[in-house]
């Protein structure tokens, strides 16, 4: 009887891996944008602390490279588990990752220079983790311009790959932008470092087996 029951679900064309193929993409953008609207539930209620503006730009700069270290996990959970319907979130992650660093940056440059790019070029020139952070910045771009099909078929598959192993460099300077950045407690950028280098480590375990 379970047999047929089987069947007829299959028929039906129900499963529970299109099931999660269907829900996968969609779950993601909910959890992606709900930092986000996080932060705006909380302005809106006056619930930002004493200083507002720095804590908007460090609490979108915190999601910014935790984004970037989720993404930079999809391959290593895809080589442990051998779950390949994660891979379909790579492209997803990043982008996601590289809005919330253009929002980090923006609300840097609007909320806390209010465009003054004088100052903005001293601050990039003097603040090493600022320079660190925008070079950051710059290595991500390439990536959110080429994330399409049309581009990946464009610059063909190997140019693309490589382009886009500049994710790496990208997240080290994440990491070394957030150690610049702070003055004390380094606890949280250094499990940062540690869960990019474990990341890192995954992947020179698997070329090299």
């Amino acid at each position: 009887m379970s047999a047929d029951v089987t069947s007829a679900r299959s028929s039906q064309g129900f499963s529970w891996d299109s099931l999660l193929r269907r829900g996968l993409k969609p779950m993601a953008h909910v959890l992606c944008l709900a930092p986000l609207l996080w932060l705006i539930y909380r302005g809106f209620n006056s619930s930002l602390g004493a200083n507002p503006v720095e804590f908007v730009i460090r609490y979108l700069g915190d999601w910014a490279l935790r984004f970037l270290l989720i993404a930079l996990a999809v391959t290593p959970v895809r080589l442990i588990t051998g779950w390949l319907i994660v891979a379909r979130l790579r492209r997803t992650l990043g982008l996601y990752a590289f809005a919330y660093v253009v929002i980090h940056i923006m609300s840097y440059v609007g909320l806390d220079h209010f465009f003054d790019w004088a100052t903005i070029w001293a601050d990039i020139v003097k603040r090493t983790y600022i320079t660190v952070g925008m070079a950051a910045l710059l290595m991500l771009l390439p990536l959110a311009i080429t994330s399409t099909d049309g581009m990946i078929k464009r610059l063909g598959g190997a140019r693309w790959r490589r382009l886009h192993m500049l994710v790496y460099p990208a997240g080290i300077a994440g990491v070394i932008h957030y150690f610049l950045m702070i003055k004390a407690g380094y606890k949280e950028p250094l499990i940062y470092a540690l869960i990019l280098t474990a990341l890192f480590g995954v992947r020179l375990f698997k070329r090299l087996a």
